[in-house]
This record gives C-alpha cells, sequence and structure tokens, in this order.
C-alpha cells in the first residue's frame, strides 16, 4: 500500500475532518484504491513513518488550482474538507502555493476525495 504524507494536516487527519487532499501529481490513483497516511515519508524508510489512517480513494480529478478562486462556491465547500473551515481563500492558496513550491494558481493540481477505512 502506498503512503501518503499529512505533514502540514496531521492533526485534520487525526480528527478525520480532512477529506479532500490537492497534490502536485498523484494523477496514476484510481477510485478505490487505498492510502496509508503517514505524517511524513520523504526521507523515511517503511516502518519509520507514523501511520495516521488508511484511505480509501474516492475520485480523482486534475483542475487548476485557480479553480478555487474563480468559482466561490465551490472554494466554500472544498476549505472544509481540506480541513480548513477558518481559514480564507487566500491563506489557503498562498499556503499550498508556498508547500508545494507554486508560482501560479493556474497550475494543474490533484484533487484527491478519500474516506477513511475503519
Amino acid at each position: 500500500m502506498r503512503r501518503i504524507a499529512f505533514s502540514h494536516t496531521t492533526p485534520q487527519i487525526l480528527d478525520r475532518s480532512k477529506t479532500v487532499t490537492r497534490r502536485v501529481g498523484w494523477r496514476f490513483l484510481q477510485p478505490g484504491d487505498l492510502l496509508q497516511a503517514v505524517d511524513k515519508a520523504r526521507g523515511l524508510e517503511r516502518g519509520e513513518a507514523r501511520l495516521l489512517a488508511v484511505l480509501r480513494v474516492l475520485s480523482v480529478r486534475v483542475e487548476p488550482l485557480s479553480r478555487l478562486r474563480t468559482d466561490p462556491r465551490y472554494a466554500e465547500d472544498e476549505l472544509p474538507r481540506e480541513g480548513f473551515p477558518c481559514w480564507t481563500l487566500d491563506e489557503f492558496l498562498e499556503s499550498f502555493k508556498r508547500t508545494h513550491g507554486l508560482k501560479s494558481e493556474s497550475a494543474l493540481i490533484t484533487r484527491i476525495e478519500f474516506e477513511f477505512v475503519e
């Protein structure tokens, strides 16, 4: 099972408030795929990361990050699903661009919707 890191949103995974994540890449995922949510994966050997949850992918789609800005109703729905119900859209977009090394909101990103497997 592939690992997926949530180092910036570990509390949201632990309290199960996050059901959507956006990634650069990850276009190979398919609905039904199982993922191990971990706190950190990069540079760690298998077994060194802390397992947070097992996730089942519900949907995967590629869209411009700017969709959140051009469709306010969509953004209003998505920020809580990303685990940030109190953040403004600007806060979320700036944080996402900074942590993913993006310069533009026009970048295509992968939106992954998932559920927790008990």
